[in-house]
């Protein structure tokens, strides 16, 4: 009897060597907490708590079934001698503990612990301690803190300059401690390097929103003859997807088939997810087709992909062949194709979806799925069904659904619910840049001038900075950012004159400058003034005093883009022959011949 169960043991075979194989064959069949009781009573009666192999591959069993408290009151019980303990045993229940799904704080301290253990017992660490010890500080609130102990204890015993060790701490001040400063101070004193230090360095500056310097960083890589690896390549694909840096994604997929680097399926739906975002949805398409193996992840991201380029029918269209080629649609699957109907305003469509989820496959709306929902609503001027759906949702509304709405009002001219909306927005999250800003503009909107500036002061008591407007081109590989109204750019006095030409060239062509655009108490010519320092338009200034005739144009934005620049690009589009791509934070805008592929609704 052991913890209230009836624990049957087989026979002891004849043999330390026999037993010893039949405990470790029972061990690898232990797939549920019963067997590893059962397999518990046959390692004690057999006399193998004496074996180190044994008792290393209990742990490795017990931690894969989450029952690392049954590794710990074996190896520390009478039944098991400290002289059996040795640093691989305890690598081994740090590294565990460092995995599991056992409750963080708890589960971590106790990595920690193992560690000290290990010291007591005269144990010196090796080069795989303090990997498995950073993977546990990943996971801890002071992660930092403790990343900068277990760094110093490297040093301490020797491994300071063990390439090993120190990929893993690139990884964790980059990534867990979120300090891609400490991470780049390192990289740079490392005497050698390979593909898996470059790859934690650009893949530190992708997820601290740096992905300009993580493309840097792999030209520099490319530079030094240092070949990627399959890592290196999807984090840095993951940079071009943010930056919308289309040739590289084209150079590194280009890269792959040269040098023959598996296309495993990770590989390839990176590069989806780049070229879909980079604003080549036809190409994302034609690979897929190409793809002999598709996961869901495949079809959602290019379904993800046409409902940003506002092709919701051909979302709704490839949405029904994954469910005919078998793929069960999970909650994001069906975040994409609620998102797809939303940009192409199918409010039918988006209702059926949004029904089936719960009726067809069981799947309970999260927020995310009530965002779309409402976005949906808000981009019809629907703006009662959405309130009432709002009320009816059985959690609190997130800001950004509220903002949605609010968005909504200023689009379709319902100032004072807006600004009604805006307040309350205010009032419940005081400390986010947007909400000051949105409810100034309704403030503008109304020509209340005063209670605009009183907002604007408010906001900056409390310390919030407006994000500025920012747009980034690729031209001959490299990135070019423009901030509006920045006069201190390398080519500004070009752009500035190219500016002028492109003004007095769309005028004879009919463009009148969206005036309602500029919220500030000042005189039309002002205004217009004010309009023409757009990110935006200095990009396309840029990229068309730099480039041949009938050079597509892409750019990729900060923010949402405003009416005014949607109406110049129609007509920029037409008069200079180019198509122009705009990727906003809410989707892309394929200028043509003077129309934009979203037909004005955006």
């Amino acid at each position: 009897m052991k913890h209230g169960v009836l624990v049957p043991s087989p026979p002891a075979p004849s043999g330390g060597r026999a037993a010893e194989q039949a405990c470790l064959a029972l061990l690898d069949a232990s797939t549920s907490l019963h067997r590893l009781l059962q397999t518990t009573a046959f390692l004690l009666k057999s006399g193998l708590q004496s074996n180190p192999l044994v008792l290393t591959k209990f742990v490795a069993a017990a931690s894969s079934l989450h029952a690392l408290h049954l590794a710990h009151s074996l190896l520390f019980s009478p039944h098991v001698s400290t002289s059996l303990y040795d640093t691989f045993l305890f690598n081994t229940l740090i590294r565990s503990h460092a995995h599991s799904h056992l409750p963080l704080a708890a589960d971590n301290r106790r990595a920690f612990s193992y560690f000290s253990s290990m010291l007591h017992a005269g144990l010196l660490p090796n080069k795989f301690t303090f990997p498995f010890l950073l993977k546990a500080c990943s996971r801890l609130h002071n992660a930092g803190n403790v990343g900068f102990q277990v760094h110093a204890s490297a040093i301490k015993f020797g491994f300071g300059a063990n390439l090993f060790v120190q990929n893993s701490l690139i990884h964790f001040y980059s990534a867990a401690a979120g300090s891609p400063d400490s991470a780049l101070k390192l990289f740079d004193r490392m005497p050698q390097s390979n593909s898996v230090t470059w790859s934690a360095m650009i893949g530190g500056y992708v997820r601290s929103g740096s992905s300009d310097k993580a493309v840097a960083l792999f030209r520099e890589m490319q530079s030094r003859a240092i070949p990627p690896d399959e890592v290196t390549i999807i984090l840095s694909l993951a940079a071009c997807a943010d930056l919308g840096a289309l040739e590289l994604v084209r150079w590194l997929w280009s890269y792959v088939n040269r040098k023959n680097i598996p296309k495993v399926l990770s590989l390839c739906n990176a590069v989806l997810d780049a070229l879909a975002k980079c604003g080549d949805i036809d190409g994302a398409m034609a690979l897929f087709e190409q793809m002999p193996v598709r996961s869901i992840v495949s079809w959602t991201t290019v379904i993800d992909g046409l409902a940003m380029h506002s092709r919701g029918e051909e979302a709704i269209k490839l949405f029904e062949l994954m469910k005919c080629a078998g793929i069960v649609p999970d909650s994001v699957a069906f975040i994409s194709i609620l998102t797809a109907c939303a940009h192409a305003g199918m409010v039918n469509e988006g209702c059926h979806y949004f029904s089936s989820m719960t009726a067809d496959f069981s799947i309970e709306p999260q927020i995310e799925h009530y965002g779309c929902m409402v976005d949906l609503f808000s981009r019809v001027g629907m703006l009662e069904r959405g309130l009432d759906f709002v009320k009816k949702m059985p959690m609190e509304p997130s800001p950004m659904i509220w903002r949605m709405l609010i968005g909504a009002c200023r689009v379709h001219g319902r100032l004072e619910l807006g600004e009604r909306i805006a307040k309350d927005l205010l009032d419940k999250d005081p400390m986010h840049h947007s909400n000051y800003v949105v409810l100034s503009n309704f403030y503008a909107l109304k020509r209340q001038w005063d209670k605009k500036w009183e907002t604007r002061r408010a906001m900056s008591e409390h310390g919030i900075r407006k994000v500025p407007g920012c747009s980034l081109v690729e031209l001959d590989g490299e990135i070019y950012e423009f901030i509006a109204g920045d006069e201190s750019h390398l080519h500004y006095m070009g752009v500035y004159e190219m500016l002028e030409e492109i003004s007095l060239k769309i005028k004879l062509a009919g463009y009148v400058p969206v005036m309602e655009e500029v919220l500030l108490d000042i005189d039309e010519e002002d205004k217009e003034d004010a309009l023409h320092w757009h990110s935006e338009k200095l990009a396309v200034a840029f990229v068309l005093l730099k480039t041949p005739p009938r050079t597509p144009i892409k750019i990729v934005k900060n923010l949402r883009v405003c009416a005014d620049c949607h109406a110049a690009f129609k007509c920029i589009s037409n008069v200079y022959d180019r198509e122009i791509v705009v990727r906003d934070t809410n989707r892309f805008h394929r200028f043509k011949g003077g129309a934009c592929s979203c037909k004005d609704f955006w």
